[in-house]
This record gives structure tokens, C-alpha cells and sequence, in this order.
């Protein structure tokens, strides 16, 4: 009798474990890989823009200069043949003032500072009053500041060939701020001042008349005022692309 050789009983789990296996590897092989994605280049660093430049105190505009000095050029009025030059300077105590007029009658004749620079008028009306910015009546030229117009430079002395000059520093006067005489008129006088009579004098007709004009003494650069900024030259501008 034929013996049965006996085959070993593989317990079904293993078997199942196995198939598991062996399928589970199929579908890894199976399945493609996915790719590699390229790698992104990074993106250039984007610049902010600048912050605009601090505010900086605006340039200051240089003030009006001082004049260093002042003229009127007398013409006469109509009918009368009074003419001449008065210049204002400053000096210590004041403010100098040298006068030279022709044309007059011998004698005296008043001499004041009047508050319009307009002597358009045949007569020299458009001139206006005495310069009298701070209200003080009318006095004589060494009179209390309280007791005086600023125009009021007393009486010019005409001789015998018509001719008068004087030079003297009035304290009251001034070539800037509210008694500044720059842009008013001198008149010249038919008669004399009495010093007294308001609001003029009783110095009668207006003869000569002539409008004052400052001569500014602008320094290159005002203290403290940056200098002004260059121009820039353009660049020149780029070459076209060859092709």
C-alpha cells in the first residue's frame, strides 16, 4: 500500500497576510510617482519707496532790505521856479539830513515831510498833510517827540542868490519801520514856519515838492537764509536698442 506523503497545513491567516502583501506592493508599483514640482526662482525683493523728506522750515524770504539812504528831488510847483535835492542818511542820534534848494525868495521857508509821495497835483496838494504817524501837533524841529510831527524839519534860510542849504540829524526820523519817511514827499514852503499855527505853520503855499526814494542796501545772502540749491545739469539721454 502506497504511503501518503503528508503536506504541511500553511494556516490560512499567513496565507491571507501574504496576499495583502503582495497586492499592496502591486498598487505602490503601480502608482506613478508624483513629480517633482520645479522649484519657484524667488520673486525680487521689491524696494519700498522712500519715505518723502522731512519738512523743512520754508526758506525764509528775505526781508526788505534797510535803505542805506534816501533822495528826493525837488521840482517846483506850478509858477514857481524852487528846485533842489534832499538826501536822508543814517547816522549816530538819527538820521542825517542835507538839503540844497534854489529858486527861492530870500528869507525863510518852510520845510516838512508831507504823508503822500504824490506831488502829481500843479500845486502839490496830492501830497497831503505833515507826516504825523504817531498824532503830535505841530511844533518845531527840536520840540518833545510829543510835540511834533515827524515831518516837521523846520525852515530852510534862503540868501539873497535864492539859494538855501542846511545840514542837521533829526532824531525822529526814520528810514524803516512807522516813521520812515522812504515813499512820502518834502515840500518847500512859500513862507515861514511859526512853529505854532496848526496843523502846518501858516508856511502858506507849497513851492517845491519832491517824492523820497530809498537806496537799498540788499546784502547777497540774508543772515541766516540758505544759499539757493544748484540746478541740476539733465543727464543726456540713453542710447536706442540695436536690433
Amino acid at each position: 500500500m502506497r504511503t501518503r506523503t503528508a503536506w504541511p497545513v500553511i494556516p490560512t491567516t499567513f496565507v491571507c497576510a501574504l496576499a495583502l502583501v503582495f497586492g499592496c506592493n502591486q498598487g505602490e508599483s503601480s502608482t506613478p510617482s508624483p513629480q517633482a514640482s520645479a522649484p519657484t526662482a524667488p520673486r525680487a525683493a521689491v524696494t519700498p519707496p522712500s519715505p518723502p523728506p522731512a519738512p523743512t522750515p520754508a526758506e525764509a524770504t528775505a526781508p526788505a532790505a534797510t535803505p542805506k539812504s534816501a533822495e528826493a528831488k525837488l521840482a517846483p510847483t506850478q509858477g514857481n521856479q524852487a528846485h533842489g535835492t534832499v538826501t536822508f542818511t543814517p547816522a549816530e542820534g538819527g538820521v542825517r539830513v542835507v538839503v540844497h534848494v534854489e529858486g527861492l525868495e530870500m528869507g525863510a521857508h518852510g520845510f516838512h515831510v508831507h504823508e503822500k509821495g504824490d506831488c502829481s497835483a500843479p500845486d502839490a496838494s496830492s501830497a497831503g498833510g505833515h507826516f504825523a504817524p504817531h498824532g503830535s501837533p505841530h511844533g518845531a524841529p527840536d520840540a518833545e517827540p510829543s510835540h511834533r510831527h515827524v515831518g516837521d524839519l523846520g525852515n530852510l534860510e534862503a540868501d539873497a542868490s535864492g539859494k538855501a542849504d542846511a545840514d542837521r540829524i533829526d532824531s525822529m526820523i526814520e528810514l524803516e519801520g512807522d516813521a520812515s519817511v522812504i515813499g512820502k514827499a518834502v515840500i518847500v514852503h512859500e513862507n515861514k514856519d511859526d512853529f505854532t499855527t496848526q496843523p502846518s505853520g501858516n508856511a502858506g503855499a507849497r513851492i517845491a515838492c519832491g517824492v523820497i526814494e530809498g537806496t537799498a542796501g540788499t546784502p547777497s545772502t540774508a543772515p541766516g537764509t540758505a544759499p539757493a540749491p544748484k540746478a541740476e545739469t539733465p543727464s543726456a539721454p540713453a542710447p536706442p536698442p540695436t536690433h
